[in-house]
């Protein structure tokens, strides 16, 4: 069976690949990447073995920090790298969820002063699978199901 390729190469950027299709415009403004003049191309529900339907976005010239593509891990657990350089993979990585979240997730008690005052929120991840992240100033659990990204 031959493959056929539903979104052209890159000459040098990022591939962001095996998002969840549902989760593909939140992995967008997480990088903030509405705000860049790069090249992106995404596409969403395309075929995948391990998701039944996945996103995937491709930014020119463009290769992020760790810090910052670790963020999507929140929102896309199984999304793979591909780092291109004259139209080749020269390496691939995986999200990793870090272990301090800042200003990115709401804390869902409604009583947490991050709700009331302009104030960052600032969590420490508790579990990674499940996501569990611990408000730094109210101390509740944000779990996964209860996730809202800011």
């Amino acid at each position: 069976m031959e493959k056929e390729l539903k979104v052209s190469a890159i000459k040098d950027g990022t591939v962001i690949d095996h998002i969840p299709a549902k989760n593909l415009f939140k992995v967008i403004s997480l990088l903030g990447l509405e705000n860049i003049d790069n090249q992106i191309t995404f596409g969403t529900n395309l075929e995948s073995g391990k998701l039944g339907h996945k996103a995937i976005i491709k930014v020119s010239d463009k290769f992020f920090e760790d810090s910052e593509i670790n963020k999507i891990a929140l929102v896309a657990p199984q999304a793979k790298l591909n780092i291109i350089k004259d139209y080749n993979v020269v390496e691939k990585k995986s999200v990793v969820v870090p272990d301090e979240i800042n200003g990115i997730v709401k804390c869902f008690n409604p009583k947490c002063v991050t709700n009331h005052q302009p104030i960052a929120t600032r969590f420490s991840l508790v579990s990674k699978l499940p996501i569990a992240l611990k408000c730094h100033y109210c101390e509740k659990v944000t779990t996964e199901e209860q996730m809202v990204i800011l």
